[in-house]
């Protein structure tokens, strides 16, 4: 393997240049990419890196879906994709990577509590990398219920070993190609087995996967990912009218809505969040395919992550809630009719019954005492988490159904590929 990797590492320049000539913009049109970003593409979309080597990071976080999953028999159920190993599942609907470089480190601030960090449960802090995007990047390959390689090892191995190595090289140089693997570590990776590496090694294990997570965060904060093309960047350019419907629903996203609290539309390129945590109190989704195992399992989102974390702050205020998603992209697909699910646990199929939620969660009553309960008409299932939950800005709107379809109008602006480059 050494040998092999020594001569990998002579045609760097050659195959850097190779795959700089292959990037594509997210809306179907050339995008320069730098040699990072071009890496990181390359590496997200790298089937090899998961146990099995049958999926790659893209399996979960697809383009044209927003850059989330994009299979429409799970979005319409459990909406928890399986990951390298058949019958493993996580928990959690795919949370977009789309924008997600964006995201500050985690911090607490005394008005609006915890900020930035990524995941749904801000599990990717930052605070190591100081970039919560490559935090989040590393994260997958190891997730038994994801790409399930049993150490980072692993993935530095098959980097080291694969049809972009020499753009590694040019990107990181050639400490990933002085790693003395054993010579069984294709086949101990195979197996979901631990690599021995002496002090040293392990050492530049670490770097080597450190730059990895840097490199799919540098393509994820790219304009081939994060774009900022969307109907609503037009307008905000001059360059497009917004229909009556979709001025209205920016109307009332900015007031009577209240989305704008959460979902700030600020600055010349607004994020369409704060990068907080919220309980909106959503319902669980019976079709999660981890309660087939676990039956009486409860999300507690960031609250459950600071149990294990007590050094960041308390985590009883934090229980139940979830990182307040950026907007754009909320409703990108590839036709209309697609099912796409919504929030973290997918219980949600359509942007307009996630505003009818919003809308009068709390002025419908609960489905479990309603004689022929139909959800979203005469009542509401349960909160999966009742603590904590907002209820200043969400549950009794008072819009009629026009203006819940004019918010709908109003979101389906923010996706890209409107401006075509």
């Amino acid at each position: 393997m050494k040998a092999r990797l020594a001569i990998l590492r002579s045609s760097a320049v050659l195959g850097g240049i190779a795959l700089l000539l292959q990037g594509c913009g997210g809306n179907g049109s050339p995008t320069e990419l730098s040699p990072q970003e071009q890496l990181g593409k390359s590496i997200f979309n790298d089937a090899n890196l998961s146990l099995n080597r049958n999926q790659p990071c893209a399996a979960c976080h697809d383009l044209a879906w927003g850059g989330t999953g994009g299979r429409m028999a799970t979005n319409a159920g459990g909406a928890v994709y399986e990951g390298s190993v058949a019958g493993r599942f996580g928990n959690r609907k795919p949370p977009s990577m789309a924008y997600a470089a964006i995201s500050p480190v985690l911090s607490f601030d005394a008005k609006s509590g915890f900020v930035g960090g990524n995941f749904w449960d801000g599990r990717a802090t930052g605070l190591r990398l100081g970039n919560p995007a490559a935090e989040q990047a590393q994260g997958p390959f190891l997730n038994p219920a994801e790409q399930a390689l049993p150490d980072a090892a692993c993935v530095v191995y098959r980097v080291a070993a694969s049809s972009y190595h020499a753009l590694y090289g040019e990107v990181w140089g050639g400490n990933i190609f002085t790693i003395n693997f054993p010579s069984n570590t294709d086949a101990l990776c195979a197996a979901n087995q631990s690599v021995t590496l002496d002090t040293a090694d392990r050492a530049k294990v670490t770097t080597e996967y450190d730059n990895i997570g840097r490199a799919i965060a540098a393509w994820e904060a790219s304009s081939e990912v994060s774009a900022y093309t969307s109907k609503f960047d037009a307008w905000k350019a001059g360059m497009v009218v917004l229909s009556a419907d979709e001025e209205k629903g920016w109307a009332l996203f900015n007031d009577k809505a209240k989305c704008a609290r959460c979902h700030v539309p600020d600055g010349p390129k607004p994020a369409f969040t704060d990068f907080t945590y919220d309980n909106a109190g959503v319902p669980k989704n019976p079709a999660n395919p981890s309660y087939a195992t676990h039956p009486d399992f409860i999300d507690t989102g960031l609250g459950g992550f600071l149990m294990l974390r007590p050094d960041l702050g308390p985590y009883e205020p934090q229980l139940g809630k979830y990182k307040v998603p950026t907007l754009r992209n909320v409703d990108r697909r590839p036709a209309e009719g697609d099912v796409k699910a919504y929030m973290h646990n997918g219980v949600f199929k359509s942007l307009l019954e996630v505003v009818h939620y919003y809308n009068t969660r709390d002025v419908l009553p609960r489905c479990e005492a309603t004689p022929s309960p139909t959800i979203g008409v005469n009542c509401w299932p349960a909160p999966e988490f009742a603590q904590n939950m907002n209820v200043s800005e969400i549950g009794n709107l008072g819009l009629s159904a026009v203006e819940e379809n004019a918010l709908v109008a109003f979101l389906t602006t923010l996706s890209d590929g409107y401006i075509k480059r």
